[in-house]
């Protein structure tokens, strides 16, 4: 396959329940690793294929304020926070180097 994915992220608000959940869901093997003298980073190893990490999202549940940052630091807003409805809310932006990404919130229940 030409240009396949090689890391996923999961960013959650709650990693230890997150760790229990996707543990028991997949078989996947996590390991942690220190990030910094507070935050611990887990590696999702899945065997063969696409891997992963698992971390405390960093700006939970606030989109604008993320898509503010990230144009602060340099990355042009391609979609500015728009509502998915009954789901969330999504930006796009591409860094410096012009890389896409996107952002998500997810709709409170």
């Amino acid at each position: 396959m030409a240009n396949p994915f090689v890391h996923v992220e999961l960013n959650t608000t709650d990693v230890g329940k997150a760790k229990d959940f996707y543990s028991k869901l997949f078989d996947w093997e996590l390991e942690d690793m220190a990030m910094g003298p507070s935050d611990t980073y887990t590696i999702i190893k899945v065997g063969d294929g696409t891997g992963g990490g698992l971390l405390k999202n960093p700006m939970p549940g606030d989109i604008k304020a993320a898509t503010k940052k990230a144009e602060s630091l340099g990355a042009k807003i391609v979609k500015n926070s728009i509502e998915v409805p009954d789901m969330g809310w999504l930006s796009i932006i591409a860094d410096p180097t012009g890389a896409a990404l996107g952002l998500w919130q997810t709709k409170a229940a």
